[in-house]
């Protein structure tokens, strides 16, 4: 191969740019210019085309598709229409009639306003546009690869009708670029559905090669559209959101830490009605999530967030599938509180509260968990012993609790609540029964305790309240040079969890005091599981390596399967549980409450 001289290369690109001028390019070539940022693929056509429906007022919008949109997309709507001197401009570069001045930029409510859209489409394709405002005559307008054709009268019903045929006939490299049918086929499928669910006001079908592939009758609520595209038991699995946070609201539907995994992800985000792409709500509402689900698991998220219209930007993205917020911290903010509030409000969870001395059986009524934390008194200290026993202090036996906690009542008394929990049975020391009118409810004490004390680590690493307890020798742990090394550089976020440590020659760590969960609580071993965790790199980095650090020695603190719990250790877990944020999973995402309803019981001894 011969060697390129790049210095007369270099001389030649320069005379050349020498010799250009500037100029005006071509109506033709502009929009194609354009088309090449409103219409990626078939896709972007069906998006752009249904909103234009959408915008006329449709309420029954049809779409055909043929071999994934590369040979023919159409749309028909039953809007308004477009008289013919309105449908031969309607072709035209920036002809709209959504906006006239750049202030009206500001709080549009339409899904096009640029007026791009069609003179983009029409520059690839062969564009066909018939369209009446009311039942008879109407006109039709054809455009090929951006050149008018023709315009003639039409009869048909009112309405317009979109054929686009041959995407990209025109621009090889373009047409060389589209995926398979398949795989257009899906982005079409993709579009639609977000679609259908910002716009649950209209009626949708769609047919591909002949066959019918969506038909979506009007819906009343998002779970009512979520019903007609996957099934009714997909949407009665997610969980409701429904906040509100000053000037912003957040509704829509997302997924419970124990489903999470089990099925297909869907994400959808609308802003004012109008679906978009927002990585930022997306973490944010994920960050909801966190210790309740495996790290890389992601959860199915459907979002509706509300917002003034001054406050949002939608002219900032070629095919607006992307806004702008004034203040995007408080839209995350928002998010992740309307998701975490969601997740945290146990709604199919009773804690069957009742006044102190009134009857403890099942007359009690269940009391919603958002309802009972305003006014829910501080637990008795978790798991301290009735009798008044001095508790050993080896590190099998701790005693729990913090001196504050149980400075209001005499040593080894617990000290009664303003509220009373029902009489609790523990079943094969492992889970804590107990009934309510509606069930008989199941708490498992190792997921229980486990939430309990991950909430109580992460707020002790946030404001330094985290408690320890003196050993009365310390412990030696001898460890492997990469656990050590862990140790240098994590150790600070042990001592903010509780833990007393300092080196002790070699690879040798000195224990002095540790956290206090419970009296069984093996420390040397969460100590060596959570060293070998961060030694293995597996904490991630900031807040992630914190909760996961928190997680880990919450797991290995918690009371296990097989231990025996006294009366007022289940009741004391039981308030503690009910205080929690997220009182119905554990870190992992398993549940911590099952209910078994009457009606069940019932059913299966025949009794119904």
């Amino acid at each position: 191969m011969a060697a390129i001289d790049l210095s007369t290369a270099g001389r030649e690109i320069q005379d050349l740019m020498t010799t250009l001028r500037i100029a005006v390019l071509p109506s033709a070539v502009a929009n194609q210019i354009a088309a090449g940022e409103v219409v990626e693929r078939p896709a972007s056509v069906v998006k752009e085309l249904v909103e234009n429906a959408l915008d006329a007022g449709a309420t029954t919008i049809e779409v055909t598709v043929t071999e994934g949109g590369r040979t023919l997309v159409r749309v028909a709507d039953d809007g308004h229409g477009m008289e013919r001197d309105d449908a031969e401009i309607a072709v035209e570069r920036h002809a709209t009639s959504k906006i006239r001045s750049a202030a009206d930029l500001v709080g549009v409510a339409s899904f096009g306003f640029r007026g791009e859209a069609l003179p983009a489409i029409g520059s690839v394709s062969r564009l066909e546009i018939e369209t009446a405002t009311s039942d008879g005559s109407g006109t039709r307008v054809r455009v090929v690869g951006g050149q008018r054709e023709s315009v003639a009268a039409a009869t048909r019903r009112r309405g317009t009708t979109v054929s686009v045929e041959g995407l990209f006939f025109n621009t090889p490299a373009r047409h060389k670029f589209m995926k398979g049918v398949r795989s257009e086929w899906r982005a079409i499928q993709e579009t639609m559905t977000a679609i259908a669910l910002a716009r649950r006001d209209v009626r949708l079908t769609m047919q591909h090669d002949g066959r019918e592939a969506m038909t979506l009758p009007l819906a009343t609520t998002l779970r009512d559209r979520v019903a007609a595209l996957w099934g009714a038991a997909a949407a009665e699995s997610l969980v409701g959101v429904d906040d509100v946070s000053g000037p912003i609201r957040v509704a829509g539907l997302v997924e419970t830490p124990s489903d999470v995994g089990l099925a297909s992800r869907r994400i959808f985000v609308s802003v004012n009605g109008r679906a978009v792409r927002d990585h930022g709500i997306i973490r944010a509402a994920e960050a909801a999530y966190r210790s309740t689900i495996p790290a890389g698991v992601r959860p199915t998220v459907l979002l509706e967030i509300t917002v003034p219209v001054g406050d949002v930007d939608v002219n900032v993205h070629p095919a607006k599938a992307e806004v702008r917020f004034r203040d995007r911290w408080s839209v995350e903010r928002a998010v992740e509180r309307a998701v975490r509030h969601a997740l945290g409000s146990g709604e199919n969870v009773s804690f069957a509260f009742v006044t102190h001395g009134a009857r403890t059986d099942t007359q009690s009524a269940p009391v919603d968990i958002e309802a009972l934390r305003p006014s829910m008194p501080a637990p008795a200290p978790l798991f301290e012993r009735a009798d008044g026993d001095a508790m050993p202090s080896s590190v099998a036996q701790i005693a729990v609790g913090s001196p504050d906690e149980s400075s209001e009542a005499p040593h080894g008394q617990v000290r009664p609540p303003d509220m009373v929990v029902p009489p609790l049975v523990q079943l094969r020391r492992t889970w804590m029964m107990f009934e309510s009118d509606d069930a008989i409810v199941l708490i498992d004490q190792h997921s229980a305790h486990e939430r309990v004390l991950f909430e109580k680590f992460m707020l002790g690493m946030a404001d330094g309240s985290a408690t320890s307890q003196a050993l009365l020798f310390p412990l030696t742990l001898h460890l492997a040079p990469a656990e050590c090394e862990a140790f240098e550089e994590h150790g600070e976020l042990f001592r903010t969890l509780g833990f007393q440590v300092e080196p002790f020659g070699g690879h040798a760590l000195a224990v002095h005091a540790v956290p206090a969960p419970h009296p069984r609580f093996d420390a040397e071993r969460c100590l060596r599981d959570s060293l070998a965790m961060l030694a293995g790199d597996r904490a991630g980095s900031g807040l992630a390596r914190h909760e996961r650090l928190a997680a880990t020695v919450a797991c290995k603190g918690a009371v296990k399967a097989g231990d025996l719990l006294a009366q007022d250790e289940m009741r004391g877990l039981y308030i503690a549980l009910a205080r929690t944020t997220l009182p119905a999973y554990d870190v992992h995402g398993r549940s911590t409450i099952v209910q078994l309803s009457w009606e069940e019981l019932e059913r299966r001894f025949g009794r119904r």
